[in-house]
């Protein structure tokens, strides 16, 4: 066991770990955070998706000893009142079925739009490549990434939807 500190969701947290533990177990079963889901543990399904200084990592294979130092944000963090715009976004599609990699989704999408303001088709597959839904709601997926930079558009603006 290590102890390590890591910044998730603004606060800082000190844990006991052993050095090879993936972030994801560390998230789930030390600090609660149960939004990052388990899936395929191989990074391959995106369902264990976090932001990390703002990038999308999948956190099954990502060391929590890696990640001292970084600013990881999970599902939980974006907003308590799930008022992110992108949160907003895909509560309006009414994107999720069973909603199990919706997690990963969200956090996937928010790291695209930091950084594409108004993703085309294209842009928006490529970024969400690799993150599987096994109830197949892309479509509405890709509704809800457009509608949520309309969303970021706005509030940057100053408006809100």
């Amino acid at each position: 066991m290590s102890q390590i500190t890591l910044t998730i969701n603004g606060e800082s947290h000190t844990l006991d770990v052993p050095p090879d533990m993936p972030l994801l177990w560390a998230l789930r079963d030390k600090l609660n955070l149960t939004g990052t889901k388990y899936s395929c543990g191989k990074g391959l399904c995106g369902t264990c998706t976090v932001l990390m200084n703002g990038n999308a990592m999948r956190s099954c294979t990502f060391p929590a000893s890696g990640a001292v130092g970084m600013e990881i944000t999970t599902i939980e963090g974006l907003d308590s009142e799930a008022q992110h715009p992108v949160q907003r976004a895909w509560q309006e599609v009414d994107v999720p079925q069973c909603g199990y990699c919706q997690g990963g989704q969200i956090m996937t999408t928010v790291s695209l739009l930091s950084r594409v303001e108004n993703p085309d088709d294209e842009q928006i597959d490529a970024a969400l490549n690799g993150n599987l839904c096994r109830c197949g709601t892309y479509k509405r997926i890709r509704k809800a990434v457009k509608l949520a930079a309309e969303y970021t558009s706005a509030d940057k603006k100053g408006g809100s939807q």
